[in-house]
């Protein structure tokens, strides 16, 4: 992901070098015309690529605004998956407490439980990336998880499967009660919920239609500018062209990029970041739960 610290000044005109050339030259072309034939009727009056530029501002300023609220609200929706899988973590800890020695076969569910849960995350981000979702995870869970996850379409979906199974077994052996089953069920829910909801953003295309008026329009504008410029400025009108319609150029670029937040460019949703910090969060919370009876954690009571 592209922080404000490092963006490089290549980068971003990199993104539209291949129109500023056709620009430049369009805008030497009729200048050149304009000086060696003294062609008198070439200009236009300055207020119609006005009136059209003022038109473009609004609606790209629209775009530019519904492709940030799509990008804005993927993020919202990874903020809640760190948020459920810390919870889900703490929640299935505290309800696996003992009071004496906590049996073995207890350690290995809890420490199976929170690793697949952080796999849950790798395979999600790259399922939305419309990557290989199951590249990494072996060294999260075992074989015979993967061999299952397998053979679903939507390796997410498996993984979470995987959770229900195992807190079904849980409340078979007794380690929860009905109640934290139900608990825990709520968590499952809304990271079901966060998981549709990116694969509902992913799915939904911004409107073909609407971008394609808005880029004609764009590149008429473009075409008028020099006209409407020529007349007042002479040559000087060429640096103008190329300046103006790169702002307007660079606007839709960033809108294009906002508006799809899973396609693995450096302007996405940061998903592997956030589960990075996701594991790093987990296997904390899980190491401290694991510590030997021999070497018990400190303890903390509400006076």
């Amino acid at each position: 992901m592209l922080l404000k610290e490092n963006i490089p000044f290549a980068y971003v005109f990199g993104k539209i070098k291949y129109e500023l050339i056709w620009i430049s030259a369009y805008a030497i072309a009729i200048a050149v015309v304009h000086h060696n034939f003294n062609i008198i009727n070439i200009s236009i009056p300055i207020a119609i690529p006005a009136i059209l530029g003022t038109v473009i501002s609004l609606l790209l300023g629209f775009r530019s605004n519904q492709a940030y609220e799509r990008w804005w609200e993927a993020r919202i929706i990874w903020g809640a998956i760190v948020n459920d899988s810390r919870t889900l973590t703490r929640q299935l800890l505290t309800f696996t407490a003992f009071e004496g020695e906590t049996p073995e076969e207890v350690i290995s569910f809890r420490e199976r439980f929170v690793r697949r849960q952080i796999a849950w995350c790798y395979a999600l981000g790259q399922s939305l990336r419309k990557l290989q979702p199951m590249h990494g995870l072996d060294r999260l869970i075992s074989q015979r998880e993967l061999d299952y996850i397998s053979r679903y379409d939507n390796k997410p979906v498996a993984l979470l499967e995987l959770h229900a199974r195992d807190l079904d077994y849980a409340l078979k052996q007794g380690w929860i009660n009905r109640y934290q089953q139900i608990e825990l069920d709520r968590t499952f829910t809304r990271l079901c919920d966060s998981m549709g909801k990116g694969e509902r953003i992913k799915n939904t295309i911004f409107p073909a239609t609407y971008s394609l008026y808005i880029h004609l329009t764009l590149n008429l504008f473009i075409l008028l500018l020099p006209f409407g410029l020529i007349e007042f400025f002479g040559i000087i009108e060429v640096p103008l062209v190329v300046a103006i319609a790169s702002s307007f150029l660079l606007i839709e670029k960033m809108a294009i990029h906002l508006q799809d937040p899973f396609e693995n460019k450096p302007t996405d949703t940061p998903v592997t970041a956030i589960a990075r910090t996701i594991e790093r969060d987990l296997k904390q919370i899980l190491q401290d739960w694991q510590v030997p009876e021999s070497q018990p954690a400190e303890k903390f009571y509400i006076l």
